[in-house]
């Protein structure tokens, strides 16, 4: 039997905690609930939830700080974090994407969509059936064991960059448009814009340093991989 995945909800309003904890409950999840930076810290160190949902206004430490010290602390790296927004602001939203946030969810939100967001972060998260690696200019990606290196220095690569860019390795010189790229990474794309490809794409480039050349913008079709850099 597999065991439920447990969702650490941040947020400091409990009207707005019970809705989500009581969804959650209903549909297979197991939710924990902090209503503030310090509390979450204590839940994670004692237990690491599968997935968390962040308030981007809380008291004290803010959700996009909260996300920034979770993404770059190697214990809490992979966890899919999704931000919970009262705004609908293209600039806030960007922020908290670029703060490591894997997805974001507008409040007022549906049920439905709350659910299916977080099902899509849990199944980018699972592992790849395929453990192959794939070399191509220098850039090796291994799989198996969740490695990147370039001309044999090792590269730290978020979970959904991860799979970025093992899908452009395993196509590379082929132009992908955002919305093939949300389907074969993302899967479940229904709510997510195209502009997120675009935020990923960036923070890629970014971790891949002197190889982010590879990842070339194609105007007016979408991206590839190269190993031909001009």
């Amino acid at each position: 039997m597999k065991s439920m995945p447990r969702v650490l909800i941040v947020e400091d309003e409990p009207s707005i905690a019970e809705l989500i904890a009581v969804n959650l409950r209903h549909n297979g999840f197991q939710p924990v609930w902090a209503e503030d930076g310090v509390s979450a810290q204590r839940e994670l160190d004692a237990v690491l939830p599968d997935a968390i949902l962040l308030d981007w206004m809380l008291p004290g430490q803010s959700g996009v700080q909260l996300a920034r010290k979770w993404r770059s602390e190697a214990r809490t790296k992979a966890i899919p974090i999704l931000m919970l927004t009262a705004r609908g602001d293209e600039p806030d939203k960007v922020a908290g994407l670029d703060a490591g946030a894997d997805d974001y969810i507008t409040k007022p939100f549906s049920t439905q969509e709350m659910l299916a967001r977080i099902r899509a972060v849990l199944r980018r998260r699972a592992p790849e059936q395929v453990d192959d690696s794939v070399n191509i200019g220098g850039l090796a990606l291994d799989a198996a064991t969740h490695r990147v290196s370039w001309k044999s220095q090792p590269l730290k690569l978020g979970p959904t960059e991860f799979k970025l860019l093992h899908y452009l390795m395993k196509h590379a010189e082929r132009v992908h448009s955002r919305s093939q790229l949300l389907d074969k990474v993302w899967g479940d794309h229904v709510f997510i814009e195209e502009r997120t490809v675009d935020v990923h794409i960036k923070r890629l480039r970014e971790a891949l340093g002197a190889a982010g050349a590879m990842v070339e913008t194609v105007r007016g079709a979408g991206y590839r991989l190269t190993a031909q850099v001009a």
